[in-house]
């Protein structure tokens, strides 16, 4: 199909409200509902009501559907990113830590600054690049010591990954050689090395989507992790689920945290979050009848 020049004209805030009247949406307070579209924005709204439609191509809302339904799956969705944001911190934090031990370990804390032990050496470069431009608007205290006091091209591993993006790190490690370290960094988190490097992609995305505000709660993940066959630690007992749904990312954050803070209290935020929401639909998001009988969610 050929592609024709968007057409549809802005609107006014006041308009959109008209526009969503017409398509049978209700509300209970159009003072409330315009200042919200003031100060969310009518195509940010847009990814939240579209399940509330009863007729997608016309845009016509099912009976009885109000504003006020689609905002609450906004604030849910808002809240479900800032829980998941929050709890993504530890295991990058943890990430970093044994990516930096192992493999300083055994070739020394320069190790970044050695080609030897990568595969690809264009993307070897290009991800130094990256890591040099983090370098040098780095403000951080240690860092800025190393440069003034030493001649080393690059810090320490350890003090270079802590600056780096969260994105470097998948780069990283899917571009190491084939080593002992590189199975060890992976086992740390009870994954074979596919496996983890999947994941690790992955958590990243959602990582990002968290970051930028993006919708989370019914979307289609973008990297799509991969499924183990065995893991070290309790998984999912249910192999048939989709890993695109958010049921997959959140069960893959509870595997990870169960080996970085075993006393983690994700799970019962979740829980406390679905109870404030109970209208969200789980099974939207991917959640199996089934997945209250999974001891991961136990």
């Amino acid at each position: 199909m050929s592609k024709v020049p968007y057409s549809k004209p802005f609107l006014s805030n006041s308009a959109q409200l008209s526009l969503l009247k017409s398509r049978g949406m209700m509300f209970s307070d159009d003072c409330k509902a315009l200042h919200l579209l003031e100060n969310i924005s009518f195509h940010r709204f847009s990814g939240y009501w579209y399940p509330l439609l009863a007729d997608k191509k016309n845009q016509v809302f099912k009976p009885g559907i109000t504003f006020e339904a689609a905002f609450h799956l906004y604030k849910f969705d808002r809240e479900l990113r800032n829980l998941i944001h929050c709890e993504l911190e530890k295991i990058e934090v943890a990430v970093r830590t044994k990516m930096a031990y192992f493999l300083s370990l055994a070739h020394g804390a320069f190790w970044i600054d050695d080609q030897a032990l990568f595969s690809n050496s264009t993307f070897y470069d290009v991800t130094l690049s990256k890591i040099a431009e983090e370098l040098s608007r780095s403000n951080n205290d240690a860092i800025l010591s190393f440069v003034s006091n030493y001649s080393n091209r690059y810090p320490p591993s350890y003090m270079l990954l802590e600056i780096t993006s969260f994105g470097i790190l998948p780069r990283l490690y899917n571009n190491l050689l084939p080593c002992r370290q590189k199975k060890e960094i992976a086992a740390s988190f009870g994954l074979p090395v596919s496996v983890f490097a999947s994941w690790l992609h992955s958590i990243v995305s959602i990582r990002n989507v968290c970051a930028h505000h993006e919708r989370l709660w019914n979307s289609i993940l973008r990297i799509q992790p991969l499924f183990p066959r065995s893991t070290q630690h309790t998984w999912l007992s249910d192999n048939t689920i989709s890993n695109n749904r958010v049921y997959y990312a959140l069960s893959m954050i509870i595997y990870l945290l169960n080996t970085v803070n075993p006393k983690h209290t994700f799970r019962q935020k979740l829980e406390t979050l679905f109870a404030k929401y109970p209208n969200v639909d789980r099974a939207a998001m991917g959640f199996p009848p089934t997945w209250r009988s999974e001891p991961l969610w136990n």
